[in-house]
């Protein structure tokens, strides 16, 4: 199954099952990806992040995030990267949209939370009430460092310890931690339900550890995790494997219809999937820029599909 045919075959797919073409649902989210600069360079990482990238949102634009969440009712902030916290506005941008009284999540690597001049994010993060989105990408160690590189899951124990010690992940303290597992190789992640019961009674026998809730995803045929599929000669493999799993009942979930993703220079973006691809708003849709934002006309927009899309629609879901 050709890659040009898939992504002409999904977005027929799409709106054969919801009668139109997929659409925004309204706009609840505004996701803002920092920048590619990381301290890791993950081999599923889908942006392509590490210590050598050097785009980093700038003071500017993070000013101009501030005015469109200030201007419109959007009331959840979306905080990505590479790791986010590197970023020397981060601090600003998420204490500012808490002033404004926006719920307010970080996706975090946790490894950062450990290096010398940001140890003290944990504190900020409960300070500010920020929700916590970690990467663990399994509950094994030497899952985690196979993917992440050595010494990886040390450093995310005690990181997420610390988030504990906080009062993150503990019943009763308003302290959202959630983790996200992904995949270590060319399949689909196992049921959700399931693997969190083996997260909580592993990470809680061995360490301590207690989180609120687990997210699967499956990994995007983007990125690094592309070249490792071409690499390996299992792209056309994996993407029929995710067009095989494709599952109506995802579609109304997606999230790209209740979301708009900020690249790092303001350029917006369905997800942040099209975001790394380039794949720009459909011609004729609002604004591409943070500086054109029109909310009543993205709330509406129809978007952008292609190959990629069917991640996010096999199986359970990626939402």
């Amino acid at each position: 199954m050709g890659t040009v045919i898939l992504a002409e075959e999904f977005g027929h797919r799409a709106a054969r099952h919801l009668g139109e073409p997929v659409r925004a649902a309204g706009l609840d989210i505004l996701q803002v990806n920092m920048g590619y600069l990381c301290n890791m360079s993950c081999k599923h990482c889908h942006v392509q992040a590490g210590p050598g990238r050097a785009e980093v949102m700038s003071p500017d634009t993070v000013d101009a995030v501030l005015a469109v969440l200030r201007d419109n009712p959007m009331p959840v902030l979306d905080i990505t990267g590479g790791a986010p916290e590197m970023n020397p506005s981060f601090g600003r941008l998420a204490a500012g949209a808490r002033a404004m009284g926006r719920h307010v999540t970080v996706r975090s690597n946790l490894t950062i939370l450990t290096e010398r001049g940001y140890e003290d994010m944990p504190e900020f993060f409960a300070e500010q009430g920020l929700e916590v989105v970690a990467s663990l990408p399994n509950y094994i160690k030497a899952g985690v460092d196979r993917v992440r590189s050595a010494g990886t899951f040390d450093r995310s124990v005690e990181a997420l310890r610390r988030l504990n010690a906080l009062g993150y992940g503990r019943e009763g303290s308003g302290l959202v931690l959630n983790l996200v597992y992904n995949p270590p190789g060319a399949f689909l992640p196992p049921a959700q339900a399931g693997l969190q019961d083996d997260y909580r009674r592993s990470l809680g026998e061995q360490f301590g550890i207690e989180f609120n809730s687990l997210y699967t995803f499956t990994n995007m045929p983007i990125g690094r995790f592309r070249d490792f599929l071409v690499r390996s000669g299992n792209l056309d493999k994996y993407m029929e494997r995710l067009a095989c799993a494709f599952n109506p009942a995802t579609l109304k979930g997606l999230m790209c219809r209740c979301l708009i993703s900020v690249r790092w220079d303001g350029g917006l973006y369905d997800c942040d999937f099209n975001q790394v691809l380039g794949l720009a708003l459909e011609a004729g849709q609002p604004g591409g820029h943070i500086g054109e934002f029109d909310y009543e006309g993205l709330c509406n927009r129809r978007i952008a599909v292609a190959e990629h899309c069917y991640a996010c629609t096999a199986g359970a879901g990626s939402t």
